[in-house]
């Protein structure tokens, strides 16, 4: 989100890069918006770019509900720069949108639309547009203009179960759905399809904001069962977008560093880096990049947790957010054994649950205690060799404001 970079240097953005690129991650896609100052900082991630010894690539997503007919101003300034770091795919340069499917820069129709603007950016650069726009994907036959789609739509109704609902709640654990991914590829014919990942999903902002104020369930390990799907389905999906890196105001951001100016996201933000998932999610993008699981050379331990139950009430301005009642007051860990062992899970002052695990990759879990912590041990011969502490957590009985992201740690 580069309108969350507003206070990013060049060490800001290298950072990132490093960070990133170290976790085996490609690039970045660069959610761009219609302030001026955003194009300041764009020149200087590819600056950053083009400095890290890594090979790191940058396209763009034109967020047509901010920049919308003031996009083909905007255009010559991203697509003139031939840059080396610029992601092509299949010898073009790659660009995507969110939304747009009701921008219509004087034209009739989407695909006339789309067309008249990429036209415009083929006199520049050769193009591959990927969009995200918020239609049917049945409608994709008809849009002449797109060589592929970025499964946005995808992950903001689908990979979260957003058929679950307070009146219908879950029978049992909920796996996310692939109808959406293959009612996709069924009417992309052939182009490429970016598909989606996330962790979680929280936002918080009142009627005076964004007035934006609801959850998607993110438990049962949701972000790795999606990783896991994917890797299943490979061979039919072309790239895969986790979002996000640095969007806080939505809870699912994987930078291992709060950096930047949020988007007056603080109060669930601050304190809550999410270290942990970008460490985790660097195991699954190997197995998706080279098609196996890389060994396990280490044993490892990664948890994640609510900070509140679900049902307190908390003296906040903004009410609790919508959906709270699909929230599970649990903690979920992920377990990489190079052996079989013995694992530990604590919650405050509760029996220590005790579980045997075999070598390779065991998903976990047990309940939260109230005012209490979490903590998960691994023990191989009655030798302790991994423990996860979640340093400063602890299930808080009387929060002052409400907080559904995540808190998490990893050994």
């Amino acid at each position: 989100m580069v309108g969350n970079t507003y206070s990013y240097s060049f060490s800001d953005w290298a950072a990132d890069i490093e960070e990133a690129s170290s976790n085996y991650i490609d690039g970045f896609v660069l959610n761009v918006g219609k302030e001026d100052w955003q194009l300041d900082r764009v020149a200087i991630c590819f600056e950053a770019a083009a400095r890290s010894p890594a090979s790191f690539y940058l396209f763009f997503s034109f967020d047509m509900r901010s920049l919308s007919y003031s996009f083909r101003n905007a255009q010559p300034f991203y697509l003139s720069r031939a840059h080396p770091n610029m992601f092509r795919y299949r010898g073009k340069v790659v660009f995507s949108t969110f939304a747009g499917e009701n921008s219509t820069f004087g034209q009739h129709g989407l695909d006339a639309a789309w067309t008249f603007t990429k036209e415009a950016m083929q006199d520049i650069v050769p193009t591959h547009f990927m969009p995200a726009f918020f239609i049917d994907p049945a409608r994709y036959p008809a849009i002449g203009a797109m060589d592929g789609a970025s499964h946005m739509r995808f992950q903001w109704n689908g990979s979260w179960p957003l058929h679950l609902t307070p009146s219908h709640p879950r029978c049992e654990i909920e796996m996310p759905t692939l109808d959406t991914d293959r009612h996709h590829l069924a009417n992309l014919g052939g182009r490429t399809f970016m598909a989606a990942v996330s962790p979680w999903f929280f936002t918080h902002y009142g009627p005076d904001s964004w007035n934006k104020n609801w959850i998607y369930r993110g438990d049962d390990w949701l972000f790795v069962r999606r990783w896991e799907q994917l890797i299943e389905m490979r061979s039919q999906i072309d790239i895969v977008q986790v979002i996000s890196w640095n969007d806080y105001g939505e809870s699912h951001y994987i930078c291992p560093t709060v950096r930047g100016t949020q988007p007056a996201s603080n109060a669930w933000v601050d304190g809550f880096p999410h270290k942990a998932w970008l460490r985790m999610n660097g195991f699954f993008a190997q197995a998706f990049k080279y098609g196996a699981y890389p060994p396990i050379q280490r044993d490892e331990i990664f948890l994640w947790g609510r900070l509140h139950p679900r049902d307190v009430d908390a003296p906040d301005k903004v009410p609790r957010p919508r959906n709270w009642e699909l929230a599970d007051d649990m903690f979920w860990v992920v377990v990489l054994s190079v052996a079989p062992a013995t694992v530990v899970l604590y919650a405050g002052d509760s029996e220590p649950k005790s579980v045997q695990v075999g070598p390779g990759m065991t998903k976990l879990s047990r309940s939260l205690e109230l005012n209490g912590g979490m903590r998960v041990t691994l023990y191989r011969g009655g030798i302790l060799v991994a423990e996860c502490d979640a340093v400063g957590f602890k299930f808080e009985g009387r929060p002052s404001v409400y907080n559904f992201n995540a808190f998490t740690a990893m050994s």
